[in-house]
């Protein structure tokens, strides 16, 4: 299986920062689901924009 996360930058204030928010934040999470193909969820900014997804694939 795969683990997909894109994440779109473009309106960040400082990238950086808001990338590393991101990753705690879902990568704290990601114990919720069962991790199989089909899986995924929208990635959500600091100010609840929706900048993204993460989905778990056969490859």
């Amino acid at each position: 299986m795969k683990f997909v996360l894109e994440v779109e930058l473009d309106e960040a204030g400082d990238a950086g920062k808001e990338l590393g928010r991101i990753l705690r934040y879902w990568g704290g999470n990601l114990h919720h689901y069962e991790l199989t193909p089909g899986d995924g969820s929208a990635i959500y900014d600091s100010g609840y924009r929706e900048v993204g997804r993460w989905s778990i694939t056969e490859r």
